[in-house]
């Protein structure tokens, strides 16, 4: 998730492209870059960190012109540093790339074949030389972008500029934003509408595999093989303000409808169990490591505790591994029993969270092994890492993790396939491994489909914004989801609510269920339904207020002992909990709003926790 900004028009883009990046920062900040047609030339100006240190770059250079590429990136592939900023250029080409390509390795071997040197780490650089390429077999500037991409599998939202061109600027898309400004006798371009929402507000957003070429003041839209599109630009009325959040009320309302895409870009082109080289090579882990694994030890803090709970259920299911989740801060508390062959997998959306670094320092010494998931490339947890599996969930700006929770699920079933691959490589397994990553793979679009149906959890909501306390329950894979719905809504609403295995419910929580208590079970209808409908029942008989999230077979069961039951999508028992989530995250933030509480920066918290 990067920020992409072009200009091509009367005005300084230099000015133009800054302006627009620094609109764009929540997209990416560990590098930024611009590339200008000046003085007959491409010149480009690059640098780690963030936009500010650019900026300055450009004004030592006294950089100008009239048509340029920008970018801020939030790094995939490669470290973040001078040399992996975008644009990526040969000299005659410069281009800014968002997403992930699946088969860059391929590609560059095509290339460097071809005599092309490399100077990043990054798939980005491929697409630079393929077009250079494809100029001096004779293509022009519009038809060597095309044929490029004909040769590219994976994502993208590209900004290409040319020496040969010095008016124009080759733009496509596919599965990564982009959107056509239209000014006066100027055209913008950009991966997000706050870019350009000064300069202009007639704006055109690009559908999957299209092509445009922009200069003197018009546009041009094709796809990619060569068809017309004919498409009226919309009059966007929003307020700056809201263009950041994308039209959303709330950072935390938009994550949580990114989480489709971020889980998307988390698992693209890390699934190829026919290439081992690629699979292992794609999730940043060595195999021969893995494949010595007598225990994972997950550590974790907060929303990525949970996320470690799964972590080990997952273990235990598919790799049939000894498998412990720790609260970070108690495991580096105490004096943790560490043996040869533990694996410690730390959890962390920052990758700065201390008591998770401590933690795994701790383990280190104990002669572990230690395996990240961490969201922020060459962070401080990532470093101090034998392995780094980086999850794509791209800025959360929402100190309430939602987007960030979803990608570390998605790390969490990527890694255990690939323990399970490794040590347990038998053809039982490898069939199992192939259900769950087809499972994997079908999601996004089964959480879109639920999203969907997001006025639904705002009613519901509304039925219980005056409790002041909830329960909620869960079993197996349903629990880690029961303590992540508690914790949001306590978190962003400041109601109290705590989360139980619902076979403990009898153990205590239950002297507090009556008719003022709203309890919310996850009950989807799999090997647990009958144990969970048991506990429902417990409730019921107590005058409780259920809400149960369940999957449509089990509906009919329960429906009747319910005050309000929602139907999730069915899936791979193992997969569920990214669709269970999605309801409990939904209710919790629409009781937040409607209760005028600080949403995306509630009180006493923050997004990273880098103090004792």
């Amino acid at each position: 998730m990067c920020g992409i900004v072009a200009y091509t028009g009367k005005k300084n883009a230099v000015s133009v492209i800054i302006d627009g990046l620094k609109r764009l920062e929540y997209r990416g900040y560990d590098s930024a870059g611009i590339a200008v047609h000046s003085e007959g030339e491409l010149k480009v100006l690059r640098c780690e960190g963030k936009i500010s240190r650019l900026e300055s770059l450009v004004e030592k250079r006294s950089l100008s012109g009239n048509t340029g590429i920008g970018h801020t990136r939030w790094a995939t592939h490669g470290r973040p540093s001078d040399e992996n900023a975008h644009p990526h250029s040969t000299g005659r080409v410069a281009v800014v790339h968002n997403g992930i390509l699946e088969n860059y390795a391929l590609l560059k071997k095509k290339c460097q074949s071809a005599g092309r040197k490399f100077n990043s780490e990054t798939d980005t650089e491929v697409i630079a030389h393929l077009i250079h390429l494809n100029l001096e077999q004779g293509m022009g500037f519009f038809e060597s972008v095309r044929n490029a991409l004909f040769e590219i599998k994976g994502s993208y939202a590209i900004a290409v500029v040319c020496t040969d061109n010095p008016g124009e600027v080759v733009i496509a898309k596919n599965a990564s934003p982009l959107v056509i400004g239209i000014g006066e006798g100027e055209i913008f371009a950009a991966s997000d509408v706050p870019a350009i929402l000064p300069y202009t507000r007639k704006m055109l957003f690009l559908d999957e595999k299209e092509i445009a070429l922009i200069g003197d003041g018009k546009f041009t839209i094709e796809t990619l093989d060569g068809k017309k599109v004919e498409r009226k630009p919309k009059t966007i009325t929003w307020t700056l303000v809201q263009a950041e959040k994308g039209g959303y009320k709330h950072f935390m309302l938009k994550e949580i409808f990114e989480q489709p895409r971020a889980v998307e870009d988390t698992i693209r082109g890390r699934l190829d169990f026919e290439n081992e080289e690629l699979f292992y090579g794609s999730l940043g882990l060595d195999k021969k490591l893995l494949s010595s694994a007598k225990r994972l030890i997950f550590v974790a803090c907060g929303t990525s505790y949970h996320a470690a709970v799964y972590g080990k259920y997952l273990a235990e299911s598919i790799a049939g591994i000894p498998a412990v989740a720790e609260i970070a801060s108690e495991f580096r508390g105490r004096n943790p029993v560490i043996e040869k062959g533990d694996i410690v997998v730390a959890i962390s959306q920052s990758g700065e969270t201390i008591d998770t670094l401590h933690a795994i320092r701790i383990a280190r010494q104990g002669g572990a092994s230690v395996v990240s998931i961490v969201n922020v490339m060459d962070s401080a947890i990532a470093r101090d890492s034998d392995m780094v599996l980086y999850t794509h969930a791209g800025p959360e700006i929402g100190v309430a993790s939602t987007k960030c929770f979803t990608t570390q699920l998605a790390g969490l079933v990527l890694l255990v396939c690939a323990v399970t691959k490794a040590c347990r490589g038998n053809g039982e397994v490898i069939s199992k491994i192939e259900r769950i990553t087809k499972g994997l793979v079908a999601l996004p679009g089964l959480m879109r489909k639920l999203l969907d149906e997001s006025s639904n959890f705002e009613r519901i909501a509304r039925k219980f914004v005056g409790t002041q306390n909830f329960l909620y329950l869960g079993r197996g894979f349903e629990y880690p989801i029961a303590m992540e719905g508690a914790l949001k809504l306590k978190e962003i609403s400041y109601i109290h609510a705590e989360a139980y295995p619902a076979g403990e419910m009898k153990h205590g929580p239950i002297a507090l269920i009556d008719r003022a208590m709203p309890v919310c079970i996850v009950i989807p209808q799999d090997e647990q339904f009958d144990r969970l409908k048991g506990n429902l029942q417990e409730v019921r008989a107590r005058e409780g207020r259920v809400i149960a999230v369940t999957t449509e077979g089990g509906r009919k069961e329960i429906e009747e002992m319910c005050e309000e039951i929602i139907i999730v999508p069915q899936c791979d028992p193992e997969l569920l909990p990214f669709l269970t989530v999605i309801p409990l995250q939904m209710i919790a933030y629409y009781i937040a709003d409607i209760r005028g509480t600080d949403v995306d920066q509630p009180r006493n918290l923050a997004k990273t926790v880098t103090v004792e």
